[in-house]
């Protein structure tokens, strides 16, 4: 019999992604189905962030923008974020299946400086 009481309550000393969300955590698969898909993938070494082609830009001069409402549009968007600087690229992130905005965004800036200035904007009430 075990020394664990069967009404106690379960606390990870550290968040671990296959256990997240056991009751008990001795779960040994993800719950999360993308987790899931990770954990496959890295072990079999298939992901290459390096490699993906649908990953362009520099990741120092990219700010993340998020909460937007459904009706930003990449133009909306455009002229909102490029009172910071000059903005080499955009991508509004849509439904593949609907076409419909997801509500973030990734704006890439030509230099590091633009992207800290936009960065550090509390809110924006333009979008």
């Amino acid at each position: 019999m075990s020394s664990r009481n069967i009404n106690s309550v379960f606390y990870a000393e550290a968040y671990h992604p296959i256990q997240a969300g056991s009751i008990d955590g001795t779960d040994i698969l993800p719950h999360d189905n993308a987790v899931y898909r990770a954990l496959l993938c890295s072990s079999a070494g298939l992901y290459d962030p390096q490699g993906d082609p649908k990953v362009i830009g520099d990741p120092y001069c990219t700010v993340f923008v998020g909460r937007l409402s459904p009706f930003t549009t990449e133009n909306t968007l455009s002229k909102a974020m490029s009172k910071f600087g000059q903005v080499k690229n955009l991508r509004l992130v849509r439904d593949i299946v609907t076409g419909a905005s997801r509500g973030y965004a990734f704006v890439e800036y030509q230099t590091e400086r633009e992207m800290q200035r936009a960065y550090e904007v509390q809110s924006w009430d333009v979008f």
